[in-house]
């Protein structure tokens, strides 16, 4: 396939490192000479980032669960308000969009100002995923995808792909190169929370799912020569 534009999803803990918590500058600086590259090229770049890296999920029943997912919220745009200053540093633009006014940290999301930044040739944030509760980053990502006209999500993991249980439970588990969406919705794979899946199969948006370790893993994706896996439509 041939990418004109795409939306990038890069797990917070990716960003971690070692270290699993906060940031890895040295990590985050090779994300974005890789999408450099890309955006050199020609290549319009959304991108997406959890906030696994400093809150994941309700992790105390004393914490509403409305307020819980408020706070993974804000630490998706303390992620990309860092990484959209890493990605400065090594020369590009960016902009940061949210569903909800942050004063004037981030501007307030809609299609035509996300559009028109892309054309502009900058690379645009998406954090606060899409400002309601109970739904994940996951959502987040296929629904601006959808929104933007993405050709492609592209989301950077730790797991290197889809298998059919998990590799860390289990030594055998099989990798798939590639697997229709419907397969992953009914059988529940968990590769990405089941509402997000759902969209991604109703809008007919193709995925691939790689590991963010590998060497060049996010420009040999968009060249199409990724290890992982390609979740077709």
């Amino acid at each position: 396939m041939d990418m004109k534009r795409i939306l990038l999803k890069l797990s917070g803990e990716a960003l971690a490192g070692e270290k699993k918590t906060g940031f890895d500058e040295p990590t985050v600086t090779a994300v974005a000479m890789q999408v450099k590259d890309i955006v050199d090229t020609g290549v319009q770049v959304g991108i997406v980032i959890g906030g696994g890296n400093f809150w994941r999920g309700r992790t105390s029943e004393t914490i509403d669960r409305t307020k819980a997912d408020q706070i993974g919220m804000l630490a998706t745009v303390m992620n990309c308000i860092y990484v959209s200053e890493i990605f400065r540093y090594v020369g590009m633009r960016t902009e940061i969009f949210t569903p909800f006014p942050c004063a004037s940290f981030t501007e307030l999301f809609s299609k035509d100002r996300a559009v028109s930044a892309l054309e502009a040739g900058k690379v645009i944030f998406f954090a606060g995923g899409i400002g309601h509760p109970y739904f994940s980053t996951d959502m987040g990502t296929v629904l601006r995808a959808v929104e933007i006209e993405a050709d492609m999500i592209l989301s950077a993991r730790a797991v290197d792909g889809v298998y059919d249980s998990d590799p860390k439970l289990n030594k055998d588990a099989k990798k798939y190169d590639t697997i229709p969406i419907k397969k992953v919705v009914d059988k529940q794979l968990g590769v990405m929370d089941l509402a997000a899946a759902v969209l991604c199969m109703e809008n007919k948006m193709p995925m691939t799912i790689f590991g963010l370790n590998e060497e060049k893993s996010i420009i040999n994706t968009v060249k199409g020569k990724s290890n992982g896996t390609v979740i077709t439509v």
